[in-house]
């Protein structure tokens, strides 16, 4: 017995914010019947990639909504559904007579949630809204960037997730208020207002204060501590993340350096000192680790005397030199600051850049080995290929597995 078992979802939903909600829903136990129209474009295979999540559990009807037979069929499963959802603009529904409106007049108890760009009133209701658009004008381009840089963002839509899980709560209450007082209701959900709500501690800092929101770079935002950020390493596009918080964990990392002279300056004794002079911490930081390579073993060392491993050295290394394509953008602090803090530029990860990637794996790998590729551009490679879905990458290291050469 799920939660919402016996509980019927008309989904008009499409593009991705609104497929997350229903398939929370159906997820729960929601009988979810997806109406389609034709010709709307797929994220990849239905039986796998983003449509195929998106779509996990529902079924599916092609309905022509333009005409009056198609219109019909879908009044009369609205009739006999305890939820109607869509993400269009808020004209459409209105247009096809399928609103809140006319829908309670099908069934009293109906509840109808309607996810709107910029909600159901107001100068903006008409206009369509994407997740980009959305973090754009909720301030998250600038709150990502370095502080004296450009905007940044986002390298996907984070928008779609945060309105597809707050549009599945509002069901869950809608349903929840339903089955307490016996009446359905109007969800007028702005995806706009929902990605805001993700911004509270910013929202509240601003309420409080008063003044313009500040972009915090690659600096802690969970506890006071510097330095604190990702720094150029010896080769090309290596990196070492760098997290130092307490007084002890400032010691271990000078002794990881050797004792260097400006990590005996006084004013970095403390941990205030060291945030108060966190600029300073950067300059130093990069110019003392460009003549040193990284390696395991020596994030072992630095972090050897904590069994709790305080101090976050996280290699972030890819084999391959430069990162190609999107990716090497991701891996630059000064043009994506908070993505480089969490990529993984490493031959473990799959690649991004895979756009072309057997014509890039054509140009730069050599053999692969049976458990792996041989020498550095061949590692990345082949993870790569194992790990994404490109076919020609998997056919080309799986022949290279087998004995035959690279052709270059």
């Amino acid at each position: 017995m799920r939660p919402l078992d016996g509980i019927r979802v008309l989904d008009f939903t499409w593009v991705v914010a609104g497929p997350v909600t229903t398939r929370i829903l159906a997820d729960l136990g929601a009988d979810v019947i997806k109406v389609e129209r034709r010709g709307s474009l797929d994220f990849g295979d239905r039986r796998g990639g983003l449509s195929g999540t998106l779509m996990r559990g529902k079924r599916s009807l092609l309905l022509d909504l333009n005409d009056p037979r198609g219109l019909d069929i879908a009044r009369r499963l609205a009739a006999v559904s305890d939820v109607v959802i869509d993400n269009f603009s808020a004209r459409v529904m209105t247009n096809l007579g399928l609103d809140y409106d006319a829908l309670v007049q099908l069934r009293l108890d109906i509840i109808c949630v309607r996810m709107t760009g910029f909600g159901l009133t107001g100068p903006d209701r008409d206009h369509v809204s994407y997740g980009p658009t959305l973090q754009a004008l909720t301030g998250y381009t600038l709150l990502m960037a370095e502080p004296d840089g450009p905007p940044a963002g986002f390298g996907y839509s984070y928008s779609d997730l945060a309105g597809g899980n707050l549009g599945a709560l509002a069901v869950l209450a809608a349903l929840w208020h339903r089955r307490r007082t016996g009446r359905g209701q109007l969800v007028d959900l702005a995806q706009l207002e929902t990605v805001a709500s993700v911004l509270g501690p910013v929202l509240l800092d601003r309420a409080l204060h008063g003044g313009a929101s500040v972009p915090a770079g690659n600096a802690s935002q969970e506890a006071p501590g510097a330095p604190h950020g990702v720094y150029p390493c010896a080769g090309e596009e290596r990196w070492l993340a760098i997290t130092v918080f307490t007084d002890a964990e400032w010691e271990r990392f000078a002794g990881a350096l050797g004792g260097a002279a400006w990590t005996r300056d006084a004013r970095f004794a403390t941990r205030a000192g060291r945030v108060r002079h966190a600029a300073e911490l950067d300059r130093h930081a990069p110019a003392s680790r460009r003549g040193w390579s990284p390696t395991p073993r020596t994030c072992a060392r630095a972090t050897r005397s904590s069994p709790r491993a305080a101090t976050s050295w996280r290699c972030r290394r890819r084999r391959g030199g430069r990162c190609a394509s999107t990716a090497r953008r991701s891996c630059s602090p000064r043009r994506r600051p908070r993505s480089a803090a969490r990529a993984r530029c490493s031959a473990s990860t799959p690649t991004r850049c895979c756009r072309g990637c057997s014509e890039w794996a054509r140009r730069r790998s050599p053999p692969c080995a049976p458990r792996g590729c041989s020498g550095d551009r061949g590692t990345a490679f082949g993870d790569a290929g194992r790990r994404t879905g490109h076919a020609d990458c998997r056919n080309r290291c799986r022949a290279l597995e087998h004995g035959e050469r690279s052709p270059r």
